[in-house]
């Protein structure tokens, strides 16, 4: 079910949960909740030392899942989630060296930008699906809008401080295939194990998918 091309990751959902995990032993749960509300892409953050752990097991024991490595900030970090099962890449910024090793991976990658200057340096490299981080403090939508205009062949992801009231506003932007958030995943119902509830906040994402 991995996505073969970075503009695939668009198609999985308008939402991509953007989730950082304390304890490997929730990931499978949370993926299984996340996926039977309709959110079969999931992006687990390099932010704690969980997360590889809580890929490989994501990646092994569910099945429907399409598992992703977020926060991936160098080229050992990007072969690490590869080695670990990661099905794409996320970065919350991008270089040229780091580019390079995600790429080398094969898997599908969102690069992070947060200017036109950014997102025409991977335009160069042919990268055309990107992550727009962090997106509120960035400009938000107005700034993607004005993109839209010069940079039309790219398509974004927005991520960073998207919310449920506002994913909707993101992706009816011609040039948004998805939004990427947190609030799918609260840490309250993490720490309890309330996945019904994560299952419910993913169930109200999935139906936030625009008419084109």
């Amino acid at each position: 079910m991995n996505p073969r091309s970075s503009e695939d990751l668009f198609d999985l959902a308008p939402v991509v949960p953007v989730v950082v995990l304390s304890d490997a032993a929730d990931a499978v749960p949370m993926a299984r909740a996340l996926v039977a509300g309709g959110l079969p892409a999931v992006e687990v953050t390099l932010r704690t030392e969980a997360a590889l752990g809580a890929i490989e097991r994501i990646a092994a024991e569910v099945p429907d899942a399409v598992v992703g490595a977020g926060t991936v900030t160098t080229p050992e970090q990007a072969e690490r989630a590869a080695a670990a099962g990661a099905g794409f890449l996320v970065s919350p910024g991008c270089t040229a060296g780091l580019y390079e090793a995600m790429a080398a991976t094969g898997l599908p990658t969102l690069p992070g930008v947060s200017t036109a200057s950014e997102a025409m340096a991977l335009l160069e490299r042919g990268a055309t699906a990107l992550k727009f981080f962090p997106a509120e403090a960035a400009g938000g939508r107005a700034y993607l809008t004005s993109l839209a205009g010069p940079l039309p062949q790219v398509r974004f992801c927005p991520t960073g401080g998207v919310t449920a009231a506002s994913a909707p506003d993101y992706l009816a932007l011609p040039n948004v295939g998805c939004v990427g958030g947190t609030w799918l995943t609260p840490a309250d119902a993490l720490a309890a194990g309330d996945w019904e509830r994560v299952g419910q906040l993913a169930s109200e994402a999935a139906a936030l998918a625009p008419a084109r």
